[in-house]
């Protein structure tokens, strides 16, 4: 298993790509507000594909990765179990949707700000398992509660969409505007808490990453609305950074031939590639399907609205079993060895 500072660093290198890219698109909208959703088509497009969807398409080999060098990283029987598992996840999330839709709008939400959240927390070597759990709950809050505030009528039109589109019924705008209200009042007064927490044991260098990162997402979703907000995070932030970490899981650089340490060299275009040489099969795959999925359903498919909430449906199918992965693989250092502040 590689090292914890190759897997759980958070260094300047590996998020000023993000820092980038969400100021460079905020910065679209500020100065073409009417334009931004032309101007960012082909990069959400693009970053879409090589990373949003690639960056679930290595999931197969985070439990090889983890285990002890000199075992066997992955015989047929664990890419059975894993493949059913898996699909199996994915086939309940999918009979949810079918049965009880408006239960599984909100199932969705809650799994996405967690999984989005705990994604953005600090590593195990900043903070204690106390710390990262509130942290990873802030974050996701604050991802869905400065749309919800800021773009009520846009927000609420995503949610009902979407609920029109499994065939539920709508979200009334007082108890959308109540549940908006209570989201940013948690967000506000939680960050305050933690930020108080962190000044008050000495955590400087938590404290100013949280001052640096909670102003520049909250500039992207006050200026973007909310489609175009949420696909920039998703694509060049949480995605991106995926990726990053489980490089690090993979062997990136030993992996890939390159002698310079991380710290002293960081190439993105390399650790891209990299990922991308194993994300190919079943990105591949994942792309196949999705344009078969958008034939199949062509007729239902009317309008950018439709296509929107079909996307967050599939999104939510592999959302899932992604996110257990995640939280109970790569992240299981907080969970088996939780640590007092």
């Amino acid at each position: 298993m590689p090292s914890s500072s190759t897997l759980f660093a958070t260094t300047w290198d590996h998020r000023r790509y993000s820092y980038a890219a969400v100021l460079a698109a905020t910065g679209v909208g500020l100065a073409f507000p009417n334009q931004a959703a032309l101007l960012l088509a082909l990069p959400l497009a693009v970053g879409m594909v090589v990373l949003g969807i690639a960056h679930g398409a290595c999931d197969q080999l985070v439990v090889p990765a983890r285990q002890p060098a000199g075992r066997a990283a992955a015989g047929w029987h664990y890419w059975l179990r894993f493949l059913l598992s898996y699909l199996g996840l994915a086939a309940v999330v999918g009979l949810l949707w079918w049965r009880w839709p408006a239960t599984t709008v909100g199932v969705f939400f809650g799994l996405t700000i967690w999984h989005w959240g705990s994604a953005d927390a600090p590593s195990s070597e900043q903070v204690p398992a106390g710390w990262w759990l509130l942290h990873s709950l802030l974050r996701g809050v604050l991802l869905f509660a400065v749309p919800a505030w800021w773009w009520p009528t846009e927000t609420a039109a995503i949610v009902n969409g979407l609920l029109a589109f499994a065939g539920a019924a709508a979200v009334a705008p007082l108890r959308f505007g109540q549940a908006a209200a209570a989201l940013g009042l948690l967000a506000l007064g939680g960050h305050l808490v933690l930020w108080g927490r962190y000044a008050s044991r000495r955590r400087w260098g938590l404290l100013r990453t949280e001052l640096v990162e909670v102003p520049v997402l909250v500039a992207l979703l006050l200026i973007l609305p909310p489609k175009l907000s949420v696909s920039v995070y998703f694509i060049f932030w949480h995605s991106l950074q995926h990726v990053l970490r489980l490089n690090g899981w993979l062997g990136y650089p030993r992996a890939a031939g390159v002698s310079t340490p991380p710290r002293l060299r960081f190439n993105l275009m390399a650790q891209l590639a990299f990922f991308l040489r194993r994300a190919a099969p079943l990105l591949a795959i994942s792309c196949g399907a999705l344009l078969v999925l958008g034939h199949v359903l062509a007729d239902r498919l009317s309008g950018e609205t439709t296509w929107f909430s079909l996307a967050l449906i599939v999104a939510s199918i592999v959302t899932l079993p992604h996110a257990l992965l995640v939280t109970l693989v790569m992240d299981a250092h907080h969970w088996q060895r939780p640590r007092s502040a």
